[in-house]
């Protein structure tokens, strides 16, 4: 299955609704799933500067994705395909020192 990103225009006046629309979201796919859709929702992403939100889902399609949302009534704007990669915690730190070092170079503060 592939991971797919339902977005939609969410104002900061009406996040505190977030939680609610993200458990009809997983209902919605779960009821997909028992009825032979497969389709897993996985977390909400809300950018309250930007007043917009990302559902993640996993499915085999994103009009899986377009109908497990409007099903949760939730008014979704697009939905795209997303690359989700999830660093184990040795690369984290990995990637941290590494960029530490990018920003002390770009800070003229590096050591020598």
């Amino acid at each position: 299955m592939s991971r797919y990103l339902a977005e939609l225009y969410l104002s900061k006046s009406d996040s505190g609704g977030l939680y609610e629309a993200a458990a009809r979201a997983r209902s919605a796919a779960e009821a997909m799933t028992r009825e032979g859709t497969p389709i897993r929702y996985l977390r909400a992403l809300f950018l309250g500067d930007d007043e917009t939100c990302f559902h993640l889902y996993e499915a085999c399609s994103p009009e899986f994705v377009l109908e497990a949302s409007r099903r949760a009534a939730i008014p979704v704007e697009r939905v795209v395909e997303a690359l989700d990669i999830e660093l184990t915690e040795g690369e984290r730190e990995s990637s941290c020192r590494a960029v530490g070092k990018s920003s002390q170079r770009l800070l003229g503060k590096e050591r020598t």
